[in-house]
């Protein structure tokens, strides 16, 4: 076996086998301040317009089966006080013989806090199927059992909450996107023809705060430092510095750093009022971003919004 195919049969194996304390976590994303409805309900319907955003994330590019995820998200206001927000989201995330779907419908409730301020409330309500096929993996016992079959289609529920507090210049966030935790498991027959279940993962919910802020440097120039922090029982705590430029209300530069995992940079063009374009690079910081076989992490965003002629955005929104 070449030093390649080692890698990711490790890659793979640690992501099916959280034992005991471990716990499968989210997609994780660098652009996550356009990608706020993912991980938190009460975003729906925040921008006061119908927007449309997709996003795509190839992570370690080079090495076979890694991560690569892509996320499709539609959320608008409902109604002509704004205060309902209805969003939909759609994730597929791979990695390895690991294929899981996330199907979520968003609900908000938003109230007006000051002249300046809203409070939205928010839930989540879904579910995911899980697929792995380990037919994928290099196996050192070709008799263990707990290959035999795949897992085609297994269905969990999904439900979540999330708070969101923001005015045009200023947001907060707090929210828990996966409040169930599942068990992923595979059942066989031993040998005396009773039923084993082999744990394979489990679900631990993922807790998320997200905050940002708009300075006004000059007439042409704003800049926005945000952070996201993700915290899971039995994992590494993760939090995302971001520090963006937005010049002239067209071009968007940034560098981010993830705590002792990556460093990034930012880049971002509004297109139109109604479109915009957003890429990012990430380089691990780890013993991981060393080897030859990875080249980095990509991504590549599009938002679309569809506005009412009476209500043309004058500047762009930040976030």
């Amino acid at each position: 076996m070449n030093k390649k195919l080692q890698i990711i049969c490790i890659l793979s194996l640690f992501s099916l086998f959280w034992l005991g304390g471990y716990a499968q976590q989210d997609a994780q994303y660098t652009q996550y301040m356009y990608n706020t409805i993912s991980v938190n309900p009460a975003y729906a319907g925040s921008r006061g317009v119908m927007s449309i955003m997709g996003l795509h994330r190839s992570q370690w590019v080079g090495l076979d089966g890694a991560p690569r995820t892509q996320t499709l998200t539609v959320n608008t206001p409902i109604g002509d006080s704004e205060r309902l927000g209805l969003g939909l989201s759609v994730v597929n995330d791979e990695i390895g013989p690991v294929d899981e779907t996330y199907i979520n419908i968003d609900f908000s409730y938003t109230i007006p806090t000051s002249e300046y301020g809203k409070l939205s409330f928010g839930l989540k309500a879904g579910g995911h199927l899980l697929n792995v096929d380990f037919q994928q993996l290099t196996q050192f016992n070709s008799n263990d059992n707990l290959f035999e079959n795949n897992i085609d289609n297994k269905f969990s529920p999904n439900v979540g909450i999330g708070v969101y507090y923001h005015t045009d210049k200023f947001y907060l966030g707090l929210s828990a996107p996966n409040l169930l935790e599942t068990d992923h498991f595979d059942e066989s027959t031993t040998d005396d023809s009773s039923t084993a279940i082999s744990f394979l993962a489990e679900e631990r919910i993922n807790y998320y705060l997200i905050a940002g802020h708009v300075f006004d440097l000059s007439t042409e120039v704003k800049f926005k430092p945000a952070v996201l922090t993700k915290l899971v029982f039995g994992a590494p705590l993760q939090v995302d510095l971001s520090a963006n430029f937005l010049l002239y209300d067209r071009l968007t530069l940034g560098l981010a750093y993830r705590w002792d995992a990556a460093v990034s940079a930012l880049a971002g063009f509004q297109v139109s009022d109604s479109m915009m374009i957003g890429f990012a690079y990430d380089r691990e910081t780890t013993e991981l971003g060393q080897t030859q076989f990875n080249d980095g992490s990509y991504e590549v965003m599009l938002r679309f919004e569809l506005f009412k002629k009476y209500n043309r955005m004058l500047t762009p929104r930040f976030f």
